[in-house]
């Protein structure tokens, strides 16, 4: 007899349905799976009659066929193992087939029948939906990650039984719901609070500023000077996820199988902050089946560098592209595959190999050519493509004791919302969540200069040498800076306060 049931494989972060058939039929007693699978998928040939034999179940000593289709897509992991098992059952005819089209089967079996969560659950929910299929069999353990997928009825069961029980008498279940927004809601911010920083307040206002328009951020400063401590404060000012934010995130981190509370939907910005020994693979995504890599596990969050300069500059490079369009793209023989990475860069560095250039308490050791070399290791394609720049000293002693604490996160964020929500509201029939993201056409129209502001510009671009980038990302701080100052028009203070940041643009001479 012949059974169908419906499966998925990942593509990226893109679920692609998969039909599992099984034929059983006359001949010498074995199980062939075709269909391109890895050898995750041979291999549940036997955990998946070991455990239809530990749960009670006849095993059909016959010849059994298992076709994945389409064939020309490569299938792999412990995700089969469920849809196979119920293939095997329906075809000996020992469950009801009914309600097969009806559902889409994912999970790993253990030896005894019980079943073990897998990845990936989130965007393979997702697209059952957009199939229409009505409902969706996981692993208990991913139940809550499926449910997410609004008009998707999602059933969780602990073993190949309780399924077999489902597909029998389906009235007796109830499937699991969950409301997306109100976990979102019962979100608390636990990170760390700018209050905590004394001074700065240069340096704050960068952070602000690149809080609200999602600017690229590196911070330039002598060891001791508050750069880590201010980076790692700027997720307390960022405006929470949106819903459709949440499930973006959360699907990268389900199929980087990073998801350590199945179906807790990730509701705080992600902040990476990966080793300077990292190579441009585990940044960017990779391997044999790719995988996201840190830009894209930073998606509508943060990538923190620290030690900017100790990275390789051939791992460095490999940001260029995704900064500037929002998305990764890894071809290999077998696929290409995209990955979403829309993420804010921000860095930090000495400003030469001793890390006491311009320092006004330690002198500088280092040669003219130690720090040319120094700076070398940062391109210009790569430092045309960071916003803001920002030069941070350290504290005097009196303002280290003395000094009272800064102004907390909360109304800092209050401020970021209200600057993204002008943003967002110019922007709403262009699609577009942030001044960052603005292409030449929207700074044609959207940065409008008066003569004043016009004569400001062209002046910084002479003196500074600065490239046609460079000098679009300054208009691009500059309507942030107006959006944080509620004005609808770009003045000469926003445009002087935006040029201030790409000062060390020639640090390394």
């Amino acid at each position: 007899m012949l059974a169908r049931v419906w499966s998925a494989s990942l593509v990226g972060i893109d679920a692609v349905k998969v039909g599992v058939e099984v034929d059983v039929s006359g001949g010498l007693p074995g199980i062939v799976v075709v269909g391109l699978p890895d050898t995750a998928v041979q291999e549940s040939k036997e955990r998946v009659k070991a455990a239809l034999k530990n749960s009670g179940y006849a095993f059909p000593m016959r010849r059994i066929v298992v076709n994945l289709t389409p064939a020309d897509l490569r299938k792999e992991g412990p995700s089969f193992d469920l849809p196979v098992s119920i293939g095997i059952l329906a075809a000996s005819e020992q469950i009801a087939a009914d309600l097969l089209g009806d559902f889409l089967f994912l999970g790993e079996v253990s030896l005894d029948g019980s079943l073990r969560p897998v990845a990936g659950v989130l965007p393979i929910a997702a697209a059952a939906k957009n199939l229409g299929l009505a409902g969706m069999v996981v692993p208990t353990a991913n139940v809550r990650e499926a449910a997410v997928i609004d008009g998707l009825e999602v059933y969780g069961c602990d073993s190949i039984a309780e399924v077999a029980d489902l597909l029998n008498d389906c009235d007796r279940y109830t499937p699991y719901q969950i409301d997306p927004k109100a976990e979102l809601d019962r979100t608390q911010f636990k990170g760390l609070d700018l209050k905590d920083v004394k001074g700065q307040n240069h340096a704050r206002r960068a952070l602000e500023i690149a809080a609200t328009g999602a600017h690229n951020l590196i911070f330039v400063g002598p060891p001791g000077s508050g750069k880590t401590m201010l980076a790692r404060r700027l997720p307390s000012i960022l405006p929470p996820l949106a819903i459709e934010e949440a499930l973006e995130v959360t699907q990268i981190y389900s199929v980087a199988g990073l998801l350590k509370d199945r179906g807790q939907l990730i509701a705080e910005r992600p902040f990476r902050s990966p080793h300077h020994s990292a190579s441009g693979p585990s940044l960017v995504g990779g391997g044999s089946y790719p995988k996201p890599g840190e830009i894209s596990l930073s998606h509508k969050g943060i990538l923190f560098l620290d030690e900017l300069t100790e990275f390789k500059r051939d791992v460095l490079e490999f940001l260029r592209q995704p900064l500037e369009d929002g998305c990764v793209s890894i071809s290999r023989a077998r696929q290409s595959v995209r990955f979403p990475a829309q993420f804010t860069l921000v860095a930090s560095t000495n400003p030469c190999p001793c890390g006491y250039y311009g320092d006004p308490i330690q002198q500088c050791t280092c040669s003219p050519n130690q720090r040319e070399r120094y700076w070398a290791k940062l391109s210009g394609p790569l430092m045309d493509r960071i916003d803001l720049q920002v030069a941070v000293n350290r504290l005097k002693p009196e303002e280290i004791t003395r000094q009272p604490t800064g102004e907390p996160s909360e109304p800092v964020r209050e401020r970021v919302q209200m600057g993204r929500d002008r943003a967002r509201f110019r922007f709403r029939e262009a699609h577009i969540s942030s001044n960052a993201e603005m292409q030449s056409r929207d700074i044609r129209q959207w940065c409008i200069l008066d003569d004043v502001s016009r004569n400001l510009l062209e002046s910084a671009i002479r003196k500074l040498g600065l490239s046609a980038r460079a000098t679009d990302r300054i208009l691009k701080v500059a309507r942030t800076i107006a959006d944080l100052a509620g004005d609808e028009a770009i003045k000469s203070p926003h445009v002087a306060e935006a040029i201030q940041y790409r000062t060390i643009d020639r640090m390394g001479g």
